[in-house]
């Protein structure tokens, strides 16, 4: 059987390596978002293992809770001279138009090929 090593050897043979470890003090919440979800973990522990010149962050613990992503609000609004191009070149009208805009975010190209399909 192997003998068991201290914490204190165990922290020399790594920054030996090259490895370095640390923590975060004080942290209130850790939040995962995904496409689908956001993972939200409250006081948690994290740690950083720093290792050629890469961060991995470990989270331990904490209440978590799993909510659907808050949707995003639009920043921007359809102009006139958008929705008419869009219509002269597809030839829906401009209301069709101005909801494929908003539908791609304002992007004049996906919006075009949206009304076309």
């Amino acid at each position: 059987m192997p003998k068991r090593m201290n914490p204190r050897e165990a922290r020399r043979m790594m920054q030996r390596m090259g490895m370095n470890m640390g923590g975060l003090d004080d942290v209130e919440e850790v939040i995962i978002r995904t496409i689908n979800k956001e993972i939200s973990i409250e006081q948690p522990q994290v740690s950083i293992l720093e290792m050629q010149g890469q961060k991995i962050f470990q989270i331990i613990g904490g209440k978590v809770a799993e909510r659907a992503p808050e949707s995003k609000i639009s920043q921007f609004s359809v102009s006139e001279e958008d929705a008419k191009l869009v219509s002269d070149q597809t030839g829906k009208s401009i209301e069709e138009a101005k909801n494929a805009l908003e539908e791609c975010e304002g992007d004049l190209a996906k919006a075009i090929l949206l009304l076309q399909s």
